[in-house]
């Protein structure tokens, strides 16, 4: 759907409206359950800008004389759009016959022996033109807006080398001009070892450290660096190199860390200050202390561990309660997470890790923003920032992961204008 005008926008009679209003920092212990909630609550957007919230009472009177477009939400949760911040959106084909090959019992490090895996995607990218990538991922993004999800992080990662890796960001470009949502480039420089460089780890980082990094810098294709650190992957002293470089060319760190195995990688990231370690199926009791008095953001995507069929997942408690900040992403991508609801990552955050409806909330929107480097504008509901608003058809917030794999969101606002409606006039 295309955005509507700039016309003001007076979102009104809401049963409940969550601000997650407070200052522009993670959400941490009890802080995170709390999400501001006005009941038939309304605000008020003018262009891209929240200008108003609060009661509907108490601001039906400017909307009338901005002459603001009236959208009732008759009873609905209206909340901020979800940040999305890790996902894999760029990619060639599926990878169906792996999940299959699950299903026969074989594991995910047994697949990529057998061709399948991270590498069966990156040929299927190398073949693919930079047309059907950017259709395909289009046709994604909008059922993400649909979903309602606002900001999408996008790393690359199935390029494997510097050509490929290059042609994945200038999709993101391409996308970037053409979508409503906003999409936040991160570049994924080391996944997996290409079968050429076996042996030979260290030409392929310097490879990807001295072309890759510097060019994607200077023409400010990602705002990100990642690393996939762990076992079959990489080390955690390559990703610490690699990082590193990355940083100095003003590329902020992001990490997969602690997923398949135990690697150390989540207190590398602590100590080179990266944004956000991912994942976190396997930290100890040392690494949630360490994460918990850090300013890194702990991203927990527990799609993959449903899609994978794994009985572990991460910790959220343990980190929770030590004070660790705590978001919540869909790692989408075509083998270990294909799904872009945010809606179902919320009931997997509570019924698989015990998160309450708050938190996973709170972790979906303010805390992911955090991790972005936009919670001064994304992420709550509060006069001054982005006007980015969805409307979910229940009445009560807690019903939104009560009601696992629904879609809820019948209206998706960006930027203060409706990019999704699914309302009755």
């Amino acid at each position: 759907m295309m955005p509507r005008s700039s016309r003001p926008l007076f979102l009104h009679s809401a049963a409940q409206l969550l601000t997650l209003a407070g200052p522009a920092v993670p959400r941490r212990g009890p802080a995170l359950g709390e999400l501001g909630v006005i009941r038939d609550g309304a605000l008020i957007a003018l262009r891209d800008k929240i200008l108003r919230v609060g009661s509907t009472r108490h601001l039906a009177g400017e909307a009338r004389r901005l002459k603001a477009e009236s959208i009732n939400c008759r009873g609905r949760v209206v909340m901020p759009g979800f940040v999305d911040s890790h996902t894999h959106l760029v990619f060639a084909g599926n990878r169906v016959d792996d999940y299959e090959r699950r299903l026969h019992g074989l594991t995910y490090e047994e697949i990529a022996r057998a061709g399948g895996g991270i590498a069966f995607s990156a040929r299927l990218l190398r073949g693919a033109t930079q047309r059907h990538l950017v259709a395909q991922a289009n046709r994604f993004l909008k059922e993400f807006a649909a979903h309602g999800t606002t900001t999408v992080e996008v790393k690359t990662g199935y390029g494997l080398d510097v050509t490929n890796e290059l042609k994945i960001l200038e999709v993101i470009r391409r996308l970037r001009r053409i979508s409503p949502l906003e999409l936040v480039p991160t570049l994924l420089a080391a996944h997996v070892l290409p079968q050429k460089y076996r042996g030979r780890a260290k030409v392929y980082l310097d490879l990807m450290t001295k072309q890759l990094l510097p060019t994607v810098a200077r023409k400010r294709l990602a705002e990100f660096v990642d690393c996939f650190c762990d076992r079959g992957a990489f080390s955690v002293e390559d990703c610490r190199k690699l990082l590193s470089a990355g940083a100095r060319l003003g590329l902020v760190p992001r990490v997969h860390a602690e997923q398949l195995s135990h690697t150390g990688a989540s207190r590398m990231a602590v100590e080179i200050g990266a944004a956000s370690a991912d994942h976190l199926d396997h930290v100890t009791d040392r690494d949630v202390r360490a994460l918990a008095h850090s300013t890194v953001v702990a991203t927990l995507v527990p799609g993959a561990n449903f899609h994978l069929g794994l009985r572990r997942f991460p910790p959220a408690r343990r980190l929770i309660d030590a004070g660790a900040a705590v978001a919540l992403a869909t790692d989408f991508n075509p083998g270990t997470s294909p799904t872009l609801n945010m809606q179902f990552i919320l009931s997997l955050a509570c019924s698989a890790m015990r998160m309450t409806p708050a938190e996973a909330i709170s972790a979906a929107t303010i805390n992911a923003a955090y991790s972005l480097g936009r919670a001064d504008r994304l992420g709550s509901l509060e006069p001054g920032k982005q006007a980015d608003v969805i409307v979910l058809d229940v009445s009560n917030y807690r019903e939104i992961p009560y009601y696992f794999a629904w879609n809820h969101c019948v209206l998706t606002v960006k930027r203060g204008r409706v990019i999704h409606s699914r309302l009755k006039a």
